[in-house]
């Protein structure tokens, strides 16, 4: 109860001075909205474009192209040729980096406030003005081969995740890895990246954030300075993609070489649809339940008590595009098979569904995750990253404002209910990993060089 007690106190004190960071908006003629949170504990900005283009939007035949592009996005442009950009910021005593997703694209800088003027004359330039040669494209493009044997080919549990999503998502594009598939990209072409450039990289398909210690004010003068005066596109008519449901439990083994077998097995639950639709937020909790810390159930009965288990989570997002799963990853103690493994997960959700949790239980819960929340939002970067996420997935960042509320409204009886109604057999998708014998006279690989 201490705990409890503490984590409210915290969120209290992180509410009242949320408050005074208010988040500001504006959209600019050319379709380019900008999102404004003050923030001033410290005399730094974090400014981050995100491009609400990710893998979700490729087909058959050119994936990871969304991926590659961002590599080729530090190859330069006429006014500030490749590495320069990074040089610069640099130079300027900031950070910058980018990742791709299934959803969306970003690039980011974090420097010293007088400098955010500098990040805004960079990725303008860059948004519109990217010289994509060829020959960069054929360099970059081996960097990339490399980064996915080193990421995912090499990496045993990469590549069940990787058959897990293809199994679980057999129509939806989530199926298929961010990286890309092997053959997409040594078949890829120099002109496949610039039809992605040209297609999706524009400002009415952007969003700039921007969190630290500025005023809103300024931060637009300087957004229609640098961004405005570029031209919008015409963007393609984007058409529903649905996973058919699925109608009956799948597996697959993965066989690579590896010391310890693996378990990972989903179930296909809802994304979050807005601030009244109450079932993300019950699933929210029930991941707490299963895995929010050391007394949580699968930890105290799975690893501590029964030693059945090395280690074994669960995990839900429930921001996405598109279907979201619900998750159990777990590695069996010496002495224990995949299949008992599997057997005890299966129990503990069985007994979760028949008997429900108690209040104390979803308390506890409650308060952790709620102070996981607080403290993640502490951070300016992951501020942006909030809001960015929500404005790219269709949403907005005044949903914000709702989380921890409802997260706090969730019943027992609601938690019960969404384990009832999404963790069933037949939306069941299983991954197992074989373990082969391990080649020891193997070169140990390292590390690919370049951005990944």
């Amino acid at each position: 109860m201490h705990r409890f007690i503490t984590a409210l106190l915290f969120l209290f004190s992180f509410q009242t001075v949320a408050a005074e960071n208010q988040i500001h908006e504006t959209t600019l003629a050319n379709g380019l909205k900008v999102v404004v949170q003050e923030d001033h504990r410290s005399p730094v900005v974090v400014a981050q474009v995100w491009y609400r283009a990710g893998s979700i939007d490729e087909y058959n035949g050119t994936t990871g192209v969304a991926h590659v592009l961002e590599h080729m996005m530090f190859k330069g442009t006429r006014q500030f040729p490749a590495g320069q950009f990074s040089r610069m910021v640099a130079a300027a005593g900031g950070k910058e980096n980018a990742f791709t997703s299934r959803d969306y694209t970003v690039y980011f800088q974090q420097l010293e406030k007088s400098k955010l003027a500098l990040s805004m004359k960079l990725e303008a330039d860059r948004m519109a003005n990217l010289q994509l040669t060829d020959a960069e494209f054929a360099k970059e493009i081996q960097v990339v081969m490399e980064e996915r044997r080193w990421r995912t080919d090499d990496k045993p549990q990469a590549l069940v995740a990787e058959q897990y999503m293809s199994t679980a998502l057999q129509v939806h594009p989530y199926g298929r890895p961010v990286i890309g598939w092997m053959n997409d990209i040594q078949n890829m072409t120099g002109q496949d990246a610039r039809n992605w450039y040209h297609t999706w990289y524009a400002p009415n398909n952007a969003t700039l954030v921007v969190v630290g210690d500025v005023k809103p004010e300024q931060v637009f003068a300087l957004a229609n300075k640098y961004y405005g005066v570029l031209k919008p596109h015409k963007l393609p008519v984007r058409k529903p993609q649905v996973e058919p449901e699925q109608k009956g439990e799948r597996r697959i083994t993965v066989q690579a070489p590896a010391k310890n077998p693996y378990l990972l097995m989903g179930y296909i639950a809802p994304t979050f649809k807005g601030s009244a639709d109450w079932e993300p937020y019950a699933l929210e909790i029930l991941t707490g339940v299963l895995d929010g810390n050391a007394a949580s159930r699968l930890n105290r009965n799975l690893v501590r008590r029964d030693r059945s288990a090395v280690e074994v989570s669960a995990g839900y997002d429930m921001i996405n595009r598109g279907p979201s799963q619900f998750e159990f990853d777990a590695t069996p103690s010496e002495g224990t098979s995949v299949a008992d493994l599997e057997i005890a997960i299966r129990g503990e959700i069985e007994t979760l569904k028949n008997e429900g949790v108690t209040e104390e239980e979803l308390q506890r819960v409650k308060a952790q995750v709620i102070a996981a929340d607080v403290y993640k939002r502490d951070s300016m970067f992951n501020q942006a990253m909030e809001i960015g996420q929500l404005e790219s997935t269709g949403h907005s960042w005044r949903d914000l404002a709702d989380y921890t509320k409802r997260l706090q409204t969730v019943t027992p009886e609601q938690v019960q209910a969404v384990a009832r109604k999404y963790l069933v057999d037949e939306h069941l998708t299983v991954a197992i990993l074989d373990p082969q014998p391990i080649d020891e006279n193997a070169p140990k690989k390292e590390a690919p060089h370049g951005r990944h």
